[in-house]
């Protein structure tokens, strides 16, 4: 089906039955992943673009007003170095990630497990955020990592 508003809508509702959490307005594009979902929660008006990717195994919470870029990757885990058999079969670590209301998330960024991004930011294209710190003033974080470039509200 088209991404249009009213089916992005309608996908939302239909994962919305076994998340977390997911408030209104939640829009999906056709081709996002979204992997272990009962671990998800999303607030009002958030939206996920084509091409991205949540991996939820370590718990993800999106607050409102969120827009998820073309291509994102927002993973809560990671694997371990394990001997013989590299990071195939390391042991999985979880750690929740928060993106924080009213924030925008650029084409093809990545956020990493135990992420904390500030509300009302924007992570630059191409950006990989990987902060536990929160209370951070609004600002635009570009670059790997992503850094503060400069404040967005005085």
């Amino acid at each position: 089906l088209p991404d249009i508003p009213l089916i992005m809508r309608l996908r939302g509702r239909l994962y919305s039955f076994v998340m977390k959490r997911s408030g209104s307005n939640f829009q999906v594009s056709h081709s996002a992943i979204l992997n272990s979902i009962s671990e998800l929660a999303v607030g009002d008006n958030v939206y996920i673009a084509n091409g991205s990717s949540l991996l939820c195994g370590g718990g993800i919470i999106v607050l409102d007003n969120v827009l998820i870029g073309p291509g994102v990757v927002v993973s809560s885990d990671n694997h371990t170095f394990e001997g013989d058999t590299g990071y195939r079969f390391g042991k999985v670590v979880f750690g929740e990630v928060i993106i924080g209301q009213g924030s925008w998330i650029c084409a093809n960024s990545v956020i990493t497990k135990g992420a904390c991004f500030p509300e009302f930011s924007i992570l630059g294209p191409c950006s990989v955020y990987n902060q536990k710190l929160q209370g951070n003033k609004p600002s635009l974080y570009s670059g790997i990592p992503a850094k503060p470039i400069k404040p967005l509200i005085s």
